[in-house]
């Protein structure tokens, strides 16, 4: 298969194993989503998820999360990893959009990007999630998966993003990161396949008899 078949393939089968795309992350709004995003940062969903009830149970809003002390929220998300940086971002950020954007997340790419803690990957997470505003946010799994499919050579995470917006149509990027999220896990996992074994690698290459060495960004 060409590039664009391979594309084509992906996009349709993935379409039929995930008609739905729920966000992993449970939220109840573009705050404890972003709040829930950053948190996830080198932590699994599962883990996130079994936070933020306690810490959105005191502090939900960026009114009640400036009242905490960065040592509360610290205790708060201690099982997340990482808990001194984050609760201080989790701390600032909360206080910025109070001061400039009137307790609101902003519907902007650069005005998130621009809060302490929020890079690239969480500002386009929000964008997609929250605003339904067509962004490709690119994790680990997104970035192995893209490189075993020939999507992407994978030499960086900005370049796999650049490649994968080029591929799919504009419409599908949000729910197809998720889609390609979704099937990572249940089978092309990192140590669940090599490139050869799970359903997508073999249909897409099916005379590759060698692993897929992935090419860490």
């Amino acid at each position: 298969m060409r590039k664009a078949e391979r594309a084509e393939f992906v996009l349709h089968r993935l379409q039929e194993l995930y008609p739905e795309t729920p966000v992993p992350l449970d939220h109840s709004d573009a705050y404890t989503l972003l709040i829930a995003v950053l948190l996830s940062a080198q932590c699994t969903d599962a883990r996130v998820n079994q936070i933020t009830p306690a810490l959105f149970a005191r502090a939900s809003t960026p009114q009640d999360m400036v009242t905490l002390q960065v040592e509360e929220i610290r205790e708060l998300i201690k099982p997340c990893g990482l808990s001194p940086r984050k609760s201080k971002a989790i701390h600032r950020l909360s206080e910025i959009l109070l001061e400039e954007h009137r307790g609101e997340v902003p519907e902007d790419m650069d005005a998130l990007e621009r809060l302490p803690g929020v890079g690239h990957k969480t500002a386009s997470v929000v964008m997609s999630q929250a605003f339904g505003v067509p962004a490709f946010p690119v994790d680990t799994h997104i970035h192995r998966l893209a490189q075993r499919w020939g999507l992407s050579s994978g030499k960086s995470v900005e370049q796999t993003e650049a490649d994968l917006k080029k591929l799919f149509p504009r419409e599908a990027w949000n729910r197809l990161h998720l889609q390609i999220i979704f099937y990572g896990r249940e089978y092309c996992s990192a140590r669940g396949c090599d490139g050869t074994t799970c359903e997508m690698c073999r249909s897409l290459y099916p005379r590759r008899r060698t692993p897929v060495q992935t090419k860490k960004a």
